[in-house]
């Protein structure tokens, strides 16, 4: 039996063996997708982690800033009244974030002044997300927790700085537990749970709920994709017509779970600070 392998080329994704095929002895687990399809060798220094480490997904992530960065700039710096094509496009999704998210859930007086932090938040995860489906590349970023979780890191630090600002100790104190005197005995409880799910449970779910979404999506899609190659052989071209048909499809689900995450993931941060910059009672 062969090991499903990881592939010595960086950029390959789907990394099994090309001749293993249904009804030639070959069985499924032989090139079936697994934490392999999330592995890369590096494209400078070495998996011993010598000297410099930088591999297909930091590369992809780099390309990704860049993209948002190079869109907006190009679409904003000649801005004018009447737009053009791009200008408008970038209009668009930047009034989308900004009125549809930020002002409905912070506010336009308190939310204005995150307008550009979440803006950038929402365009960068959704392009970290679309990496999945854009040949060569075909890896969405946030599938590897540590993105999701550096992103969530910085909601975080922003959520209980904004917390002390606003209400100094003893009001950030009461905003994490939930503080409410009319709950009599259980309050002691309550506050503990409420302590916990804040300050613990908060950001770890914030980083998970993106990761799990990209890493569960990129799985199906490489499942489905491997499974189409399988069963082309003999009577299984039925088969993988039905698999192929089904990898079509996941692209299109995966296309709206991509823009549904960003959309969550940046709504939760704005709900986050409101909470932060609410009065507690």
């Amino acid at each position: 039996m062969k090991e499903p392998a990881v592939s010595a080329d960086p950029t390959q994704t789907l990394a099994f063996d090309a001749s293993c095929h249904l009804f030639n002895g070959c069985g499924f687990d032989n090139v079936s997708p697994g934490l392999h399809s999330f592995l890369f060798e590096p494209l400078l220094g070495d998996a011993d982690g010598n000297g410099f480490y930088f591999n297909k997904p930091m590369l992809l992530a780099l390309l990704g800033s860049i993209i948002v960065v190079g869109f907006f700039w190009s679409a904003f710096r000649k801005p004018s009244v009447v737009p053009g094509k791009l200008q408008m496009v970038a209009e668009t999704g930047y009034d989308f974030v900004r009125r549809g998210i930020v002002y409905e859930t912070i506010g336009k007086k308190e939310g204005e002044k995150y307008v550009p932090l979440v803006v950038s938040l929402f365009f960068f995860v959704w392009m970290m997300n679309l990496w999945s489906i854009i040949p060569v590349a075909q890896f969405p970023v946030t599938s590897i927790i540590a993105y999701p979780m550096v992103l969530a890191a910085i909601v975080y630090i922003l959520w209980v700085s904004l917390t002390f600002k606003r209400h100094g100790f003893v009001g950030a104190f009461k905003n994490f537990t939930g503080y409410d005197k009319s709950l009599g005995a259980v309050l002691p409880l309550a506050m503990t749970i409420e302590f916990f799910s804040n300050l613990l449970v908060r950001p770890f779910t914030h980083a998970v709920r993106l990761f799990a979404n990209m890493f569960a999506g990129h799985t199906l899609l490489v499942l489905f994709t491997v499974a189409s190659w399988y069963m082309l052989n003999g009577i299984g071209i039925a088969y993988s017509g039905v698999s192929f048909l089904m990898t079509i499809v996941m692209t299109a689900f995966e296309l709206f779970i991509q823009a549904v995450q960003a959309y969550v993931f940046v709504l939760l941060t704005c709900s986050y600070i409101q909470g932060a910059l609410a009065e507690h009672h």
